[in-house]
């Protein structure tokens, strides 16, 4: 299994393209994986017959293990490989006491009373889910009951999901932002009368010129374009934006590169090819890493305001509501104007508010007036 970021620790085999002795050549495509991001297609490292296959579909495998084995037409199956082990810690602990033994033990220490094991027989109850309120842990009738009562008043589930893959991942991602980093957010509300007539104009999308404006922001607020390495802040020299993308396996951010280099339409394009190699599970390595702040946009979904987490290692991210006609005071008139709020989360341990709210009102200025995202 191969290491596909940097914060890869296992992927899925979704699909073998070849089966067990069948032909393969080096470069060719021989499985697909998913690793915690999107899908790719692995290569045969090298030339033969696909010997053994060690990892089924839908197996997860930690990286660097083995997934099969391919020979020489004429080899032999090497026994020392036949069976892919996880690491060796991970593997002490699986089989570190056999499971009928745990059983067997468990099965020992459930002292119930006779009463009890007649009325949880009779209502399918596993003993060794109540616990006993009698002398010594004994389990009593009163005990049963009142499991089967509180089996009656929680919800029934009609589906389990198993958290694999992009979902387990952004979990994963999202808990190690709320644990580590300080988050504020602050809001701002843009007149979106320009950018309208802009869009109409140039054919680009909001989200287009969202990562125009944010581009160049961040090359006059370079603090916001950093990340928090043990003691020391490193501020990125690239200005590589993410652009959260939902599919039907989960958020997904591919980059756009060195943004502040780009026109407004070369972002626009960019985007889309992004946007659709993402919905198809198709993008790249090198299109999915490297971003230093990310841009989130839900205002398809009719959302004005929420409060977007930090995709870590980045300082920042950006929420964007949706665009709507509001009643607003221009000049001592009050006028009805397309507007949109932007919602800033920041790191409090790299940025301070003031700071934070400057680089955000100067993203608010460059969308309210637009023709300078064209130059």
């Amino acid at each position: 299994m191969p290491r596909l970021s940097l914060t890869m620790k296992e992927g899925t085999v979704t699909q073998w393209f070849k089966k067990e002795g069948d032909m393969v050549k080096k470069g060719e495509p021989i499985v697909e994986v998913l690793s915690e991001k999107a899908t790719y297609e692995v290569e045969a490292p090298a030339s033969g017959v696909l010997r053994k296959i060690l990892a089924e579909e839908g197996t997860d495998v930690p990286v660097a293990g083995t997934l099969g084995i391919i020979t020489a037409p004429d080899e032999e199956l090497p026994e020392i490989e036949v069976a892919p082990a996880p690491p060796v810690v991970e593997v002490e602990e699986a089989v570190a006491v056999p499971e009928r033994k745990v059983k067997e033990r468990i099965e020992r220490r459930i002292i119930a009373s006779p009463a009890a094991k007649r009325l949880a027989m009779e209502h399918g109850i596993d003993l060794t889910q109540v616990r006993g309120s009698g002398p010594d842990g004994r389990i009593v009738e009163e005990d049963v009951r009142r499991l089967i009562e509180e089996m009656r008043t929680k919800p029934r589930v009609r589906e389990v999901i198993p958290l694999t893959g992009i979902r387990k991942t952004a979990a994963e991602r999202v808990s190690l932002s709320a644990q580590t980093a300080p988050q504020s957010t602050i809001t701002m509300e843009v007149d979106m009368s320009n950018a309208a007539k802009l869009r109409e104009r140039v054919g680009v999308s909001y989200t287009d010129m969202l990562v125009k404006a944010v581009a160049k922001a961040l090359t006059e607020h370079p603090m916001m374009n950093s990340t928090l390495e043990k003691e020391q802040i490193k501020i990125f020299a690239d200005i590589n934006i993410g652009v959260a993308v939902a599919t039907e396996m989960g958020l997904i951010v591919p980059v756009i590169r060195n943004a502040n280099e780009k026109s407004l339409t070369e972002i626009s394009s960019t985007l889309k090819e992004l946007v659709e190699k993402a919905k198809k599970s198709k993008l790249t390595k090198e299109e999915l890493t490297g971003g230093a702040f990310t841009i989130t946009n839900l205002g398809m979904y009719g959302v004005d305001v929420f409060t977007p987490i930090i995709n870590p290692p980045e300082t920042a991210i950006l929420g964007v509501g949706r665009v709507a006609e509001k009643p607003i005071v221009v000049e001592e008139q009050m006028v009805v104007r397309p507007v949109m709020h932007l919602s800033l989360t920041f790191d409090h341990r790299v940025v301070d508010g003031a700071p934070a709210a400057e680089f955000l009102q100067k993203v608010k200025q460059k969308l309210e007036s637009p023709e300078a995202l064209l130059a």
